[in-house]
């Protein structure tokens, strides 16, 4: 049997839901035949197969956690996996954000990239990763025309500085980002051997 469970617990409004988000909430088995929020049940298949355990990484002396924005979003800064003797980290695209949970440096693209490295750089360390240990990273510009060159040249710049060898992969895209003070996110990818 499903439980129902408050409808305060969830951000949406019940009240204003349109057919085709009830059709598919209750596909989800989120919404009851009542349009009343069922209580999540947790997959049988993991009872025999747990998921992979996830731990979230915090940095907070240098950036704030997501939740703690003014509009609370749903996201961890960074997940750690730990996969048989090695470690993974996962960190969200991270941008020029202080740990009061406000953009740093606005209109200025380079302080920004500066700062966003300065976030990745405490998440990694968080973990006793560096920037020796990244594999990959997704790079979100919002004018990638106007603002590559300098970004590629400040980017070069921190890699040669720190004798990376071989670079990280690396995409670039232009993006609208979620607050329009932001000029510059970047995901990161890190792998090292566990102690």
């Amino acid at each position: 049997m499903i439980e129902i469970i408050e409808k305060k617990q969830l951000l949406i409004d019940l009240s204003k839901l349109t057919d085709g988000e009830k059709l598919e909430m209750k596909k989800l088995g989120i919404l009851s035949d009542y349009n009343e929020i069922n209580t999540y049940k947790y997959p049988e298949v993991h009872e025999d197969r747990p998921p992979i355990e996830k731990l979230v990484v915090h940095a907070p002396h240098v950036i704030n956690e997501a939740y703690n924005y003014q509009k609370p979003s749903s996201f961890s800064r960074a997940l750690r996996l730990d996969f048989g003797g090695h470690k993974v980290l996962l960190i969200s695209g991270t941008a020029s954000v202080n740990e009061e949970g406000k953009a740093e440096h606005i209109g200025d693209f380079k302080a920004q990239l500066w700062r966003t490295y300065v976030n990745i750089t405490n998440l990694l360390s968080a973990e006793g990763m560096s920037w020796h240990d990244v594999v990959r990273t997704t790079n979100y510009l919002r004018d990638i025309e106007r603002d590559y060159a300098e970004f590629n040249k400040i980017r070069t710049s921190f890699y040669t500085w720190m004798k990376l060898d071989p670079l990280p992969a690396s995409t670039g895209i232009q993006a609208r980002l979620c607050w329009e003070t932001l000029l510059v996110e970047i995901e990161v990818y890190a792998i090292c051997k566990s102690n």
